[in-house]
């Protein structure tokens, strides 16, 4: 069966080669340049299922119209529709969670349901926690899936939306009520790849954070400065 994976994440990237290698009852094609995720390029393909375990630009219909297109979102769907789902977790204080694959349909999130997978966020950075997500995806529900081909089903219970969350809401000065917990989680949070950092704004730049740890009622991070750009 072939089967086709769209990421642009390093660590998917490398999950995927791995199940390439591992995987010989399966032909397994992987697209990480969103300017080769064409129409044209999937319909040479031909494959059975899309996996789209992390992707930053709509998948078009006349992608997901023609072929099974599976995407993973970090929350347990209809609860958390919408952008930058492990960040709104974390900043409300929740730290379990599931994986949700679900297919993807014309709607933000709105898809059915082929399964779901427990992970736990209580501590970590982002780019910890997309890496143990990363692997669940990849040893756990892309294989299942594979192998059962599960009927989707539709999503049940009430929909709460997540809005994306900006660069500035990292600034740490707008923490309300800061305790370690919270500046743990907040600074953590944001500490990966391709993510704007927890900081602090300052005269001529900002401190930006990482590295954090907790310990109890106490925490602590790295912190380096960064110079706005242009400043003489």
């Amino acid at each position: 069966m072939k089967n086709l994976i769209a990421t642009i994440k390093s660590w998917n990237i490398e999950n995927a080669g791995a199940l390439q290698q591992t995987d010989h009852e399966n032909e397994w094609h992987l697209i990480t340049n969103p300017e080769e995720f064409t129409p044209e390029a999937v319909r040479q393909i031909d494959p059975r299922y899309i996996f789209v375990p992390h992707w930053s630009w709509i998948i078009p219909q006349s992608i997901w119209g023609g072929f099974e297109t599976v995407v993973f979102h970090g929350t347990d769907l209809p609860f958390g529709r919408g952008g930058s789902p492990i960040q709104n977790l974390i900043a409300s204080g929740i730290y379990d969670t599931q994986i949700s694959a679900l297919k993807v349909d014309n709607g933000l999130d709105t898809g059915p349901i082929y399964m779901k997978s427990p992970m736990d966020i209580s501590h970590g950075t982002v780019e910890d926690i997309l890496r143990k997500a990363s692997q669940i995806i990849f040893e756990r529900m892309i294989p299942f899936i594979c192998s059962k081909q599960p009927i989707p089903q539709p999503q049940a219970g009430e929909a709460v939306l997540f809005k994306r969350r900006t660069p500035e809401q990292g600034d740490l000065t707008r923490l309300n009520s800061p305790s370690p917990r919270r500046l743990y989680d907040h600074i953590r949070m944001l500490d990966g790849e391709g993510y704007p950092k927890a900081y602090i704004p300052i005269n001529g730049g900002k401190l930006e954070f990482y590295g954090a740890h907790l310990d109890g009622d106490k925490f602590d991070a790295k912190v380096k400065f960064v110079e706005n750009k242009g400043h003489g």
